[in-house]
């Protein structure tokens, strides 16, 4: 008892040494702790992948190849260890035979893309950046009708992955992120999205999400230059803008197409064939009583509406937010922000945006369209956020390329979204 008497009046006498000890104890027990639920995720999904290596192939089947488009310089740097702690040893215990591609510098992914061979699947292990580079440098191959319907699988490791909110359960946790969305790939379930083509003066780029414009877009790129202000910064960043130029409007004309009806769904299982006796009757009806060739139809006119236009931002974007909600029509969703906003609805509003985009503001004026031609005042215009990744503002074209591309995405995170809506 005395023993225990000494060391409470030892602490009481250091009271700031004990309770700087006891600050550094408690964090570093915490973080050994998270060290540990991290190691049994990686465990629990290893598991999981050695299952799917477990599987029998037949003697004329080969390895499934995976072509992985790696960004090392994402999430600061810390995207290649990511990726070899999270993401490979699922896909190597799992069978596939994995090609991985490292990018060295921005815009390098697109030339890659160029020169990529026939692969099983197509994996971008990185962020909003290196998915929209690969993308678009899919999208331009002569040949990107047959390298489109190549699956594409996303393994969320940059600092913006503003996709994998639509394909994979969302988490807080970067390890279980990373594993469910590599596991996700295994599991074969896919859903298509839409792509947005994006023409100016030079080559065309190709877009998930959308595009931006406008003065909530140019504000959120300078947040960054307020870190002193901590919490505050995204609020001030906004003030600021206020404080410089008011009111922040923009002025353009659009002219766009109505959205284009929905094609019935292919069904998912080939038809059985007819009998032979069956064949032979069609093909001797069909010989002796020839079907009519109908005339061929004059196709008409495309019907632009044009349209002027003063907002504080401009956004066209897809509807991959929620790829698996039914829709009766193709279509792609512009976006004017009203121009009547006062300074404080202007930072409340910003504030929002910071946190989601392709947020619209309640008084929004919305347009389904399926095509659509900006055209911005040459000097002064500023610049475009496409994919979360900044482009010198042109008058540019943008055309919907409805279900596009095939993506893997998580069976709990489709099923989440079938409800959602």
């Amino acid at each position: 008892m005395a023993r225990v008497v000494k060391v409470f009046r030892t602490l009481r006498n250091h009271w700031k040494k004990s309770t700087f000890a006891v600050f550094v104890l408690s964090y570093g027990g915490h973080w050994l702790y998270g060290k540990h639920c991290d190691n049994v995720l990686r465990r629990e999904a290893c598991i999981e992948a050695r299952e799917f290596g477990r599987q029998l192939i037949g003697p004329q089947e080969q390895l499934k190849k995976a072509t992985v488009i790696l960004n090392p310089a994402a999430c600061k740097g810390k995207a290649n260890n990511l990726f070899e702690k999270n993401a490979a040893p699922i896909l190597h215990l799992a069978g596939v035979e994995v090609k991985i591609v490292k990018t060295d510098y921005e815009g390098q992914a697109k030339k890659l893309m160029e020169l990529m061979e026939q692969t099983d699947m197509l994996i971008i292990a990185g962020g909003d950046g290196t998915l929209q580079e690969v993308i678009t440098g899919l999208l331009r191959r002569t040949d990107e009708e047959m390298f489109s319907k190549i699956p594409i699988g996303f393994i969320p490791l940059g600092s913006n992955n503003s996709l994998s909110q639509s394909l994979h359960l969302v988490s807080d946790n970067k390890v279980q992120h990373i594993t469910s969305a590599t596991l996700s790939i295994l599991k074969g379930e896919m859903v298509p999205l839409d792509v947005l083509q994006i023409k100016g003066e030079k080559e065309p780029v190709f877009a998930l999400l959308g595009l931006r414009w406008g003065a909530f877009r140019d504000v959120a790129s300078s947040i960054s230059k307020y870190w002193y202000l901590g919490p505050l910064k995204t609020r001030a960043a906004h003030w600021f803008s206020t404080l410089k130029e008011w009111p922040q409007i923009h002025q353009a004309s659009i002219s766009y197409l109505a959205p284009l009806p929905r094609p019935p769904d292919l069904p998912i299982e080939k038809p059985t064939r007819p009998n032979l006796l069956y064949r032979i009757y069609r093909r001797l009806q069909n010989y002796w009583n020839p079907p009519i060739e109908e005339p061929m139809k004059v196709p008409e006119p495309e019907r632009w509406e044009n349209k002027d236009i003063s907002t504080v931002e401009l956004s066209v974007s897809t509807h991959n937010k929620n790829p698996v909600k039914r829709r009766v029509d193709d279509s792609m969703l512009i976006t004017l922000e009203p121009d009547s906003l006062t300074v404080g609805q202007f930072i409340t509003e910003g504030t929002k945006k910071a946190v989601d985009s392709m947020q619209s503001i309640e008084n929004a004026l919305q347009i389904e369209a399926s095509a659509a031609h900006l055209s911005l005042p040459k000097e002064g215009a500023g610049f475009y956020d496409i994919d979360n990744e900044e482009y010198e503002a042109m008058s540019v074209e943008v055309r919907l390329l409805p279900r596009k591309l095939r993506f893997y995405c998580s069976a709990q995170r489709r099923e989440q979204l079938a409800e959602a809506h």
